[in-house]
């Protein structure tokens, strides 16, 4: 049973020294007892009462990790079933799977599509973190060539190294240690060798058993053992039996806080399907429900366009907006006499109007000011986008220093702010741009004309 912050403020130093950021011990311990803050922000906390607080606190799904340096990764960490309740906190990798039975072909085509997948949506660098290394064949030297095929061909992918085997996970984690790749294939027969391996690199072990029922069994083992860094996955064979075994995973760990189920899970969706398009659509449902990796056959730039574009949206946290940071933008090579433009500091509205300006091949100005991140009518609607706010940030950002232009153009949707602004601002004239970001692109070129004739 969850702790109260009664029981927590027992266990604390009672010195009120107000160093945690909190006036008292107290205030603290209601704080941790949300899941606010940390036991390890009391400086005096005993380590005996900072171990068992932080059991007594941490989320019933543990938080894992793989790889290294600036390709390191967490799982897990859920708190909640859906996301509206709360938000969900790490999200799913992608792999691609390899086998070594496969062909030098299939292979490098594998890993030149994998190489294309790799651009940038919302501020965020998508490509695909993890090449699945499957052992088929049985044979040591023949599985260690395709892990340094795929090592050398996809440096941003983690290494998955596939295989039940313990003396051929043994040669491949040497093979590709420092990258902190995940161990694949513990099951009850090798358990306790898979286990010895991982615990000696400290590697993310991934469990396997037939069903829900062998897999709780097989987890208690292994944490017997002494070892939680777990992934785990069941042996189903069909959609149906492997959603039910993922949600009720989440369900068990989270509902009825049995923390044996609480670590994240593995789903192969390309033992699902060997159609691509349905793979793709597989592995959609568990980007929501509620898969930590998602193994596909292969991938492309368009399969991977909808699969990344739903995970970021569905892994951004519905509670507080996506901004950027308010500021004067250069596009392109924007010099003193370009277009000055202004939008809001949402990210989604700024990336899709700054792509269709670049779009537009005309160097020009964003300005960026404080609409609360949100969209360009919510701001407006809310008072957050304002004459007066367009004004400030001009100021703020020293615009009229920086440019000789004395024209700014507005989204049309707001259309109303022309007279607003050009009281706030006296000498400059506002234009107003067109309704949607995708006109832009004509709108600036027509606009450049007309200012050089």
């Amino acid at each position: 049973m969850a702790l109260t912050g009664m029981d927590i403020y027992k266990l604390l130093p009672k010195k009120n020294c107000k160093e945690c950021g909190f006036p008292t011990c107290l205030a603290f311990a209601m704080k941790l007892a949300q899941g606010a803050v940390e036991a390890g922000k009391c400086p005096y906390i005993s380590d005996d009462a900072k171990a068992r607080l932080s059991e007594a606190t941490a989320p019933p799904m543990r938080t894992v990790k793989f790889g290294a340096g600036d390709k390191c990764y967490n799982l897990g960490g859920e708190t909640v079933l859906f996301r509206h309740e709360k938000t969900f906190v790490n999200r799913p990798r992608f792999a691609v799977l390899f086998s070594d039975a496969m062909s030098e072909e299939e292979i490098q085509g594998k890993i030149a599509r994998m190489n294309k997948v790799n651009y940038v949506r919302i501020n965020e660098e998508m490509y695909v973190e993890i090449a699945a290394l499957k052992c088929e064949s049985g044979n040591k030297d023949t599985f260690l060539s395709l892990i340094k095929k795929v090592k050398d061909g996809c440096k941003k992918a983690v290494p998955m190294i596939i295989t039940s085997d313990p003396e051929i996970a043994r040669a491949a984690v040497e093979e590709c240690k420092e990258s902190g790749p995940i161990l694949f294939g513990a099951d009850e027969q090798n358990c306790e060798a898979m286990v010895e391996l991982a615990k000696q690199h400290g590697l993310l072990l991934g469990v396997t058993a037939p069903d829900q029922e062998k897999l709780y069994n097989l987890v208690q083992k292994i944490q017997n053992l002494g070892y939680r860094e777990l992934l785990l996955s069941t042996e189903s064979g069909t959609l149906k039996q492997t959603f039910d075994d993922v949600v009720n995973i989440r369900r068990t760990a989270l509902l009825s806080q049995d923390r044996t189920l609480g670590y994240p899970t593995l789903v192969f969706v390309n033992k699902l399907s060997k159609d691509k398009m349905m793979q793709l659509a597989m592995a959609t449902l568990f980007v929501e429900k509620y898969a930590s990796v998602i193994v596909l056959d292969d991938i492309d730039y368009s399969l991977a366009l909808p699969l990344f574009a739903l995970r970021q949206n569905i892994y951004t946290d519905p509670q507080r907006p996506m901004k950027v940071e308010q500021g004067l933008y250069k596009i392109g090579s924007a010099d003193e006499n370009s277009p000055l433009l202004v939008t809001v500091d949402f990210a989604l509205t700024y990336f899709i109007v700054s792509g269709e300006v670049e779009r537009s091949k005309i160097p020009s100005w964003m300005l960026i000011p404080d609409a609360g991140g949100y969209s360009v009518l919510t701001a407006w609607a809310s008072g957050k986008l304002s004459g007066k706010s367009i004004a400030k940030a001009v100021k703020d950002f020293a615009v009229e220093e920086k440019l000789k232009t004395r024209e700014i153009v507005i989204p049309g949707k707001v259309a109303v702010l022309k007279a607003d602004i050009e009281d706030e601002l006296p000498g400059w004239k506002v234009v107003v741009g067109p309704d949607e970001a995708a006109l832009l692109p004509k709108f600036l070129r027509d606009y450049a004309d007309k200012k050089v004739s």
